[in-house]
């Protein structure tokens, strides 16, 4: 099979995309408005890109052809975010998180999660959550509808025992789910192996 881009609708092209390029980590980002009130989405559109200075980078789309998620509205607000990473004990409330409420209602209010605030910036961060990055905006690309947030990451909280005193990760500690194909497909990343990378 082949898919011409050219000549599909954006939905579609999503679709063939979100379904073919996995697995991909979850972002579950946390932000605040204007007036402090929280905000919790997850995306996938994300990774790590590079270390000096530590980035990441996360898509959020529009909740219609013109108007921006809370997520991004918030980031142009306030610089500030804080992206968890998602173990399955976390994935339903994760998903909880994807529905569509009204600006500034909290998606966190109603699920069972602790927050805190942040140590270095305003957005509270998910205690249960393995990993807590918290980020300042660098920049934000638009290129036709997409928006990519480009974060310089401040601080990171990892669960204890997770990694030893040389950043390493323990075997068999950490375990997030990754996005499969769209719209509702998840994997575990419990069957982990090794391959030696040569010298």
């Amino acid at each position: 099979m082949t898919f011409d881009f050219e000549s599909l609708p954006p939905s579609h092209r999503y679709r063939i995309l979100a379904s073919l390029v996995t697995p991909r980590p979850i972002a579950w980002v946390t932000t605040v408005d204007s007036e402090g009130r929280p905000n919790a989405a997850p995306f996938s559109f994300f990774n790590v890109f590079g270390s000096n200075p530590p980035l990441v980078a996360f898509a959020p789309g529009n909740k219609d052809r013109h108007t921006p998620k809370d997520t991004a509205r918030n980031i142009r607000t306030n610089r500030e975010f804080v992206i968890h990473l998602v173990d399955e004990p976390l994935g339903e409330a994760m998903v909880a998180t994807a529905a569509t409420l009204p600006h500034g209602e909290n998606e966190l209010a109603h699920l069972q999660v602790t927050t805190r605030p942040g140590d270095k910036v305003a957005p509270p961060r998910i205690i249960e959550a393995p990993v807590a990055l918290e980020c300042t905006e660098h920049s934000t690309l638009e290129i036709g509808t997409n928006r990519l947030i480009i974060g310089i990451v401040h601080l990171a909280h990892v669960r204890d025992g997770m990694m030893d005193e040389n950043g390493y990760l323990k075997e068999g500690t950490y375990a997030p789910l990754a996005r499969m194909a769209s719209p509702d497909w998840y994997a575990r990343t419990t069957d982990q192996f090794e391959i030696p990378r040569p010298d």
